[in-house]
């Protein structure tokens, strides 16, 4: 049945998430519940089943992963006329692990990481930092943009790049159209000319065959460009996906609303809050700044610095 189910459901995904899916089907499920008949896994077997993936350390988010995934197969099931019900509807999903408050980086912090790169004239990683920091672009997001995407005061998300190709959808299945700061405006300007002034239809961080980058690509990218910037920058710990928490945060402080905030980031208000909470916490009673004077603020003490 797993196979059926994966060729008429799962193929059609993109590469990218049934990468995800294949490793937790074959680790998780397949490689435990595989012998069962579809009528002999009972509520009672699949706890049986969480059970024993705890008793072998597999963390609570794995496990969470894999119950999902069974609740799908079993429910396509169901509407095959496979079996008359889903069983794993009946079992509890295992709790979520404690997720630790998110710590955007702050400008000056985001800035010195674009000094060091300006200074070894890498200004297209400078670029792409910029867009994560202060557009909040998911790093997928930001290597499918073509030039094209690029409007006056705004910017189009409509793809990702996903194991190498790219995909018209974005995480959400959503596009989305997000306002861009001054600072980032200009440099994306400064950039294009660098760069001959590429056609609408040339991507804005081309392989070097000008394609989109191969999953290779953005793990190198991240492991020697991001990290090397990161640690000349003296921060202890940060990834690529924390300066989109950084373009939340400075939203946030600048007094924008969640809903406002939501629609930027390209997911929904109630997860805004759930992520940023602590931050609108911190917010209330304090001066509000905006992004833009908090980031021209933190460039303008760069460039003092660096003189």
């Amino acid at each position: 049945f797993g196979q059926e189910w994966w060729q008429r459901r799962i193929s059609r995904l993109a590469a990218k998430t049934r990468q995800g899916y294949s490793e937790t089907w074959d680790t998780h499920v397949l490689s435990r519940l595989g012998d069962y008949r579809l009528d002999e896994l009972s509520p009672a077997a699949i706890e049986d089943w969480l059970a024993e993936m705890d008793g072998d350390g597999v963390g609570k988010e794995a496990q969470r992963k894999a119950l999902k995934l069974l609740r799908g197969a079993f429910q396509r099931a169901v509407e095959w006329e496979k079996i008359d019900r889903n069983p794993a509807k009946l079992v509890q999903m295992p709790p979520p692990p404690d997720t630790p408050e998110v710590r955007p980086l702050a400008p000056a912090q985001v800035e010195a990481m674009r000094a060091f790169l300006i200074a070894n004239k890498r200004y297209r990683d400078a670029l792409l930092i910029s867009l994560l920091a202060y557009a909040g672009l998911r790093p997928e997001e930001a290597i499918a943009l073509y030039w094209g995407h690029v409007r006056d005061r705004t910017l189009l998300i409509e793809q990702v790049v996903s194991m190498g190709e790219i995909v018209m959808r974005t995480k959400t299945s959503q596009s989305r159209t997000v306002k861009l700061l001054g600072p980032v405006v200009q440099e994306l300007a400064e950039y294009r000319l660098r760069s001959r002034r590429p056609r609408a239809d040339a991507l804005i961080f081309p392989s070097r065959h000008g394609e989109a980058w191969p999953a290779t690509t953005y793990a190198s990218w991240r492991r020697n460009v991001f990290a090397t910037a990161r640690d000349e920058a003296e921060i202890e710990s940060a990834t690529p996906y924390t300066l989109r928490h950084s373009f939340a945060s400075l939203l946030i402080w600048e007094g924008q609303p969640i809903t406002y905030v939501a629609k930027q980031l390209g997911h929904s208000p109630a997860m805004t809050l759930r992520t940023y909470a602590h931050v609108f916490d911190e917010m209330e009673g304090t001066k509000r700044v905006t992004a833009e004077t908090a980031i021209r603020r933190a460039q303008s003490k760069m460039l003092r610095n660096v003189a």
